[in-house]
């Protein structure tokens, strides 16, 4: 029924249509730095944020502190993916579930095979997978190029990377969010991750150093990436949006010269973060 001001005077309607926008995951980039922190910059780690899944990615220490600091809720993780075993990456695990002791859930934790052996071996180290640990881990072997369905909307593809006997970079689809995330882990430039990452919507590589140090330290081309050469490669493959991560503490060069040499060859959307940063920004 419409409403009339009079009988001779209809007023028109008026339609408003409301609709949801699609949701958008959040990245929480909870560390930045390599194997030696700064007073600046921790170990490499972030936490996603999609839909009711809440995501881990590598877990060095002070990963509770990090959340909490960053106003998300550590209770609230469900899946952890782990990159490899070096310690700046996993350290921080026992202490993780340690403080998570007494509340009932679970955490689904997915890695190489050679790194679902060992958190197994320093989960029990601690004695934390015992009956009375009332947070229960759950160790998921991911083979690469294997892809697993491990959430609501969400799946993993695993990618073999030369870093270390037990390397994975993941890309994770999102599909209630419309997003394909690669995340590299440690590693030199590598051709299977160059192609996955033409399709992608966010590419998050380390850059470890300028190109200065790998001349000065030849050895790390077998195993990091320099700024230059993310660079370099991010272009050649098509990549639209790129964040470096994994700076070294080890040697002195600033964030500019890092940006510097990744704008050298790179022309898509480029964030150089800082800790405790978050992506997309909000306006």
């Amino acid at each position: 029924m419409g409403y009339f001001k009079s009988i001779r005077e209809p007023i028109d309607f008026v339609f408003i249509i409301f609709y949801k926008l699609p949701s958008m995951a959040e990245l929480i980039i909870l560390g930045t730095g390599g194997a030696t922190a700064t007073d600046k910059r921790d170990n490499t780690s972030f936490f996603i944020k999609s839909g009711d899944d809440r995501i881990l990615i590598d877990c060095p220490g002070s990963i509770v502190h990090k959340l909490k600091k960053a106003g998300e809720r550590p209770d609230e993780i469900n899946l952890l993916l782990l990159t490899h075993i070096h310690p700046d990456h996993i350290y921080g695990l026992p202490s993780l579930v340690h403080s998570l002791m007494l509340i009932e859930k679970e955490i689904f934790i997915y890695g190489s095979q050679e790194t679902v052996n060992f958190v197994a071996t320093l989960l029990d180290l601690f004695e934390l997978r015992k009956p009375q640990i009332k947070c229960k881990t759950v160790l998921i072997p991911v083979n690469p190029g294997e892809e697993k369905i491990i959430g609501g909307g969400l799946r993993l593809r695993a990618i073999r990377t030369p870093h270390h006997s037990s390397s994975l970079a993941y890309l994770l689809i999102m599909e209630k969010d419309s997003q394909k995330w690669l995340f590299s882990g440690d590693t030199p430039p590598h051709p299977p991750l160059w192609a996955e990452a033409k399709v992608i919507d966010l590419l998050l590589h380390e850059a470890s150093a300028p190109h200065r140090f790998f001349e000065t330290y030849p050895e790390l081309k077998a195993v990091h990436t320099s700024s230059y050469e993310l660079g370099f490669y991010a272009e050649q493959a098509g990549v639209r949006r790129l964040i470096p991560c994994h700076f070294f503490g080890e040697v002195d060069f600033s964030l500019e010269e890092i940006e510097t040499e990744i704008r050298a060859n790179y022309t898509g959307e480029l964030f150089i973060p800082r800790d405790f940063d978050r992506w997309p920004k909000k306006i």
